[in-house]
């Protein structure tokens, strides 16, 4: 039982340190289901804000694609665009994902 619960929260997407407090509180007859909600409810928010980033992300991308020919010419906007981000309206959401993008590497 231990296992899958482990196993059901990694799939929802809790951290390890969520996960554990969450078995203290299965194992605890005597927890308060507002405190399971409470982690709950952080963990949701975390997700949407992920989510937001994700899309913030991804609407990034298919700007730059869209804008790349996709054949043999080296000209490239998507590498262009990694290198320096255009000073377009959104190029703020551009610039911020881009050095995101470049600090991961």
């Amino acid at each position: 039982a231990c296992f899958r619960f482990i196993r059901h929260s990694r799939a929802l997407g809790f951290s390890t340190e969520q996960i554990s407090t969450l078995l203290i509180l299965w194992n605890n007859g005597e927890r308060a289901s507002a405190d399971v909600k409470s982690i709950a409810l952080s963990h949701i928010e975390d997700l949407n804000r992920k989510i937001t980033e994700l899309q913030r992300m991804t609407k990034t991308l298919e700007h730059l694609a869209k804008d790349c020919q996709g054949d043999n010419n080296p000209d490239c906007p998507i590498i262009e665009g990694l290198v320096k981000p255009k000073s377009d309206p959104e190029s703020k959401a551009t610039k911020s994902h881009l050095s995101y993008l470049r600090s991961s590497i």
